[in-house]
């Protein structure tokens, strides 16, 4: 073994003693705890050139040491396989999410299974409507001035916009109204221009709906179709399912000053969504440690991610936030297992 084959193998080792005792390691105990087959004058060397290259560093005076955000990353991108889940927790995860009535039920599921694996925060992504295609679009009237419009996309997400037709002039004095003739021809045109299509080739083909219809249903379909680029091109909703909030104040229960950053954090999901765009490809673990995550308020924690999808289409994302100090390898493995199982069920396979 190389020196520093062995040197990382004491850097795994503080990792390990750290992330389990939440205290400092010293050189004493490596040597109790670890079989590491040198002299403790050998580890003392070791952990003091580590310390040099700013792996491990020592809080306190006459204390052990605790690794940095480099220790973690060195100690992250040297694993040399996301460790495998045991086949019972596989079968209780998919047991669990395959009871599922439909894609809300899945993401709860899925974000609680997560959490309580990890004893961290754990969060999931609605599947993002930039990389969705529409399934169905429903009309239906409601009286003769209002409609219901329900777009159901091939990840299972489900959008609705009512539309009140009343206030559009359709030419004459009288307000617009809407028959079953109406609902008729507008599903028709709906489903011949929209549906089967990816959003953003569905928003071309709204575009030039009006011009397809007789004018009198102009002011009416020119309605719809602003409902439902607002739905979904203008202002396409993202949303995330947390859960775990309550693991936050032990997670953090040494670093007392970063908690109020952390809920802050979870608070603001719009700083979770950025975190979550390093997602590229399903199957694909990524992990970013403080001050990887560009946020002051998680300037000490660590996010564990994963894309779900189908093929190599990402569809929505997958993460874990906790402190720096936390079972990497463990993490790791129990997101891309729930990414897994979510791509599955969302896909349809």
């Amino acid at each position: 073994m190389s020196a520093d084959d062995r040197r990382f193998e004491v850097l795994r080792a503080i990792v390990s003693d750290y992330v389990a005792t939440r205290e400092p390691v010293g050189s004493k105990s490596l040597v109790d705890r670890h079989q590491l087959g040198v002299s403790p004058a050998t580890i003392r060397n070791d952990m003091a050139v580590l310390e040099d290259e700013g792996y491990i560093a020592q809080p306190h005076t006459s204390a052990g040491r605790v690794p940095t955000d480099k220790g973690y990353r060195l100690f992250v991108d040297r694993l040399s396989q996301v460790k495998p889940m045991s086949v019972g927790e596989r079968r209780a995860i998919h047991s669990f999410l395959s009871e599922a009535v439909d894609l809300d039920d899945v993401l709860r599921r899925a974000v609680r299974s997560l959490a309580q694996l990890t004893r961290q925060v754990a969060v999931v992504q609605y599947p993002t409507l930039s990389r969705s295609s529409v399934r169905h679009v429903e009309v239906v009237a409601l009286d003769p001035r209002r409609l219901l419009l329900v777009v159901i996309t091939d990840t299972g997400r489900v959008e609705q916009r009512l539309v009140d037709v009343g206030e559009v002039a359709d030419g004459g004095d009288r307000p617009a109204t809407v028959d079953h003739d109406t609902v008729l021809t507008l599903r028709a045109l709906l489903a011949t221009h929209v549906t089967g299509r990816r959003l953003a080739d569905a928003a071309d083909g709204l575009a030039d709906l009006p011009a397809q219809v007789e004018p009198a249903l102009r002011p009416v379909v020119r309605v719809v179709v602003s409902a439902l680029l607002g739905a979904l091109v203008d202002n396409p909703e993202e949303r995330l399912v947390l859960s775990g909030t309550s693991h936050v104040t032990g997670a953090w229960a040494d670093q007392p000053g970063m908690l109020q950053g952390v809920l802050e954090a979870m608070d603001e999901q719009v700083t979770l969504l950025k975190l979550l765009t390093v997602v590229q490809a399903p199957d694909a673990v990524h992990v970013s440690i403080g001050q990887e995550n560009r946020d002051d308020n998680l300037a000490r924690s660590a996010l564990v991610s994963a894309g779900y999808g189908s093929g190599s289409t990402v569809m929505g994302g997958v993460a874990v936030v906790g402190p720096t100090r936390m079972d990497y390898p463990g993490t790791m493995a129990a997101v891309r297992a729930v990414a897994r199982y979510i791509g599955e069920i969302v896909s349809g396979r």
